[in-house]
């Protein structure tokens, strides 16, 4: 029947009522909710348009209201279906926080360690000692090291996506770090930048030139940090392009469209023809760091990398 606009499915007396959506569903409706488009829904969800309909149709069926309008051109939600999103959204975040949590405590009983790490963080000295020094206390501890972009390697990190990761302070709150190493930042400018046949640079010397910017995703503290905004002076910076990894980083600088700090190590470990790294004179240092979240701290294979990282010798 048809109550104030909307469909509404009806149960014959004696029948069995539908069933409850299925997680798999619900995750379906958010996709079409954000692409208001089947084609490209499915091709995100990689399933067939024909069979996200059906899904659709079938999770309208088991809540009794109809979630979208579709005409040849259009989709859109319904009020019903504006009206659950919020609480569809999170059903959803809820199942993947109980997904990581299992995932993780498996990881625990297993005795398996997933490790991040971002940029060259890995082939680090001080990383390879920490994870000399856990194996050396705890060889029966599996690690897998994962290498994280710039977006990822906080909010992997967040998710419980792993459990401790090698990076670059700051950090937002919730997180805590064993500080590894300490060394100073670099500027990075293309080849042919009429300040890059110079010995050094100062913050002042810089200020007209553009910074990489980052995903929105990346945490305010951290890239703040690494643009040096604001500058010493109070001024803002001004921003180029976004990259998402070193890759991408490397081919903005390359072209001229934008500058980046980085740690003084990636002369060695990312020579670049077409780049040029300046030292500079008034650029405070960098650290870096393993970090794991707070709440996690006591577990037990978070908690040998932790004594692993206070016994290593690099």
């Amino acid at each position: 029947m048809t109550t104030g606009g909307q469909t509404v499915a009806t149960t014959r007396a004696g029948a069995a009522p539908a069933a409850d959506p299925s997680i798999r569903q619900l995750r379906l409706f958010l996709a079409l909710s954000e692409e208001l488009h089947f084609g490209r829904a499915a091709a995100r969800l990689f399933i067939t348009q024909p069979a996200l309909s059906q899904q659709i149709r079938d999770l309208e069926v088991r809540v009794g209201v109809r979630l979208f309008t579709r005409s040849s051109r259009t989709v859109a939600l319904t009020a019903a279906g504006r009206a659950l999103l919020p609480d569809v959204r999170a059903t959803v975040e809820a199942a993947d926080r109980i997904r990581r949590t299992a995932d993780a405590q498996t990881r625990q009983l297993s005795g398996r360690l997933l490790v991040g790490s971002i940029g060259a963080e890995a082939a680090m000295p001080h990383t390879r000692a920490v994870l000399r020094a856990l194996h050396d206390s705890h060889p029966g501890i599996t690690v897998q090291l994962l290498s994280l972009n710039f977006v990822e390697h906080i909010a992997a990190l967040l998710r419980q996506d792993v459990d401790v990761v090698f990076l670059r302070p700051p950090v937002p709150e919730g997180i805590e770090l064993h500080h590894l190493a300490t060394e100073p930042r670099v500027a990075c400018l293309p080849a042919d930048d009429m300040l890059a046949g110079l010995p050094r640079l100062t913050l002042a010397q810089l200020a007209d030139h553009p910074v990489v910017a980052m995903p929105e995703e990346v945490p305010r503290v951290w890239w703040d940090f690494w643009a040096v905004d604001p500058r010493p002076d109070g001024s803002p910076v001004r921003y180029g392009p976004v990259a998402t990894d070193m890759e991408s980083l490397f081919h903005i600088v390359a072209g001229g469209e934008a500058i980046c700090f980085l740690p003084a190590a990636a002369r060695e470990l990312f020579p670049r023809p077409s780049v040029r790294y300046l030292d500079v004179t008034d650029l405070t240092p960098s650290t870096a760091a393993m970090a794991w979240l707070s709440t996690r701290q006591s577990e037990p294979g978070i908690a040998a990398i932790r004594q692993a990282a206070d016994r290593a010798v690099f």
